[in-house]
């Protein structure tokens, strides 16, 4: 890929992404696949007047080996430099890029009860820090090409090739154009403008329906809100947390849940894919879960926490969508969520409460907001998804017709 064109991406991260401003930290999170773009995009947040940027480099090979050669106890421990390195954050509030390039099959063939439990115990420690940082900083969720998922992808093409075409799609579906920042513009104007319209009809339930089975009724809470596109910290700084991102979302009221879903996509979790799987809701919670490939790891999934066998975000994305145009299967959460309606499981978003910053955690939660240690999302898209609106005038509105926006 062209260095103009990737700098024009790095350009994207930093500017619209988190939206650098001087005198700000940031750290970026990233594998070890894309080195020369990882030093464009520090380069790019010096530039915009960052004072200090960390990059804090992974590697999936060794993730997968620390999780088959290391103990329950040890892959549980959170070492003391790890803790302080949340408490820092906790702290300080920096900036986060984190770009996924990740093997979607990584960790395929693991231990994956001893990996629930690992993770389970070392949340304990992490989340009253991240809940703590909740709304007080600018993130950013963005893509390079791995050699394994470019393979994944496509695989038909050589190496080289592969990682080509997947930052073509990459840099495609993220709206990195000859003026990025005038395109990201214009698209968080028109996503604005649809959550105007939904945030005015006072939803009381969502009604989903498709061909496939899909047969649920979601309850939504009488404070929440719509979101989309660009957010505001609490201290007011606009960043856009997605890149690329399609979707209006909002945090549906934990409990009201009733019915069966089919996913229509599979499911990337912990580096292996969980495939052709339905849910069916009871009380506002999962009860009965199938799936034809990795049942046992989506049981564990669910089982988590006591949360996360309950929704926390429900999000509309059309069918005809850019990322769905393009007729990539990404095996990525992050685009493919993008892609098509998606449901996620787990916690839910307190800025989606009306004067969520008014209101402690706690009562945010009382409303309705699930809490969990995970937020998973899964695709429910189809060409034939209807969606219908129960609003609080006993109105019924359609919000999807076919997979698509009926406004």
């Amino acid at each position: 890929m062209k260095k103009t064109v990737l700098k024009k991406y790095a350009h994207l991260l930093a500017a619209v992404g988190i939206n650098v401003k001087k005198g700000q930290e940031v750290i970026i999170k990233a594998e070890l696949d894309q080195p020369e773009f990882v030093r464009m995009l520090t380069a790019e947040c010096y530039r915009l007047g960052a004072r200090r940027v960390t990059v804090d480099f992974s590697d999936q090979r060794i993730d997968r080996l620390h999780a088959k050669h290391r103990t329950l106890t040890t892959l549980s421990e959170l070492p003391s430099y790890e803790l302080e390195k949340w408490r820092y954050r906790a702290e300080h509030l920096p900036s986060m890029i984190y770009l996924l390039s990740e093997d979607p099959d990584g960790m395929s063939d693991l231990d994956q009860a001893k990996i629930a439990k690992a993770s389970r115990a070392r949340m304990k420690h992490i989340k009253p820090l991240r809940d703590r940082m909740e709304n007080k900083y600018p993130w950013c969720i963005a893509a390079v090409p791995g050699e394994a998922w470019a393979k994944k992808v496509f695989p038909d093409l050589k190496k080289n090739a592969a990682i080509e075409r997947l930052w073509e799609a990459i840099l495609h579906t993220s709206r990195c154009t000859d003026d990025p920042v005038a395109a990201w513009a214009a698209h968080n104007e028109n996503l604005a403008r649809r959550c105007a319209y939904l945030n005015g009809l006072a939803i009381r339930s969502l009604h989903y329906t498709s061909k496939n089975g899909t047969d649920l009724t979601v309850g939504m809470m009488p404070e929440g809100l719509f979101l989309a596109g660009g957010e505001y910290t609490l201290d007011g700084h606009f960043f856009n947390p997605n890149i690329p991102s399609e979707e209006v979302f909002s945090t549906p009221k934990r409990g009201e849940a009733e019915g069966i879903v089919y996913a229509t996509r599979p499911l990337s979790y912990n580096g292996q894919l969980i495939e052709n799987f339905s849910v069916r809701f009871e009380g506002g919670k999962a009860v009965e879960i199938h799936a034809e490939k990795n049942e046992a790891l989506l049981r564990e999934m669910i089982g988590m926490d006591e949360g996360a066998a309950y929704l926390g975000e429900v999000a509309l994305v059309p069918y005809a969508s850019p990322i769905n145009d393009c007729g990539i299967l990404f095996y990525n959460t992050l685009f493919d969520e993008n892609a098509v309606c998606h449901l996620a499981l787990g916690r839910g978003f307190h800025n989606c409460v009306r004067d969520y910053e008014t209101r402690s955690f706690e009562e945010n939660t009382a409303l309705g907001v699930n809490d969990s240690i995970i937020h998973e999302d899964f695709m429910i898209g189809a060409d034939d998804l209807s969606i219908v609106a129960q609003c609080e005038n006993g109105q019924r509105i359609e919000i999807f017709k076919d997979g698509n926006w009926s406004f």
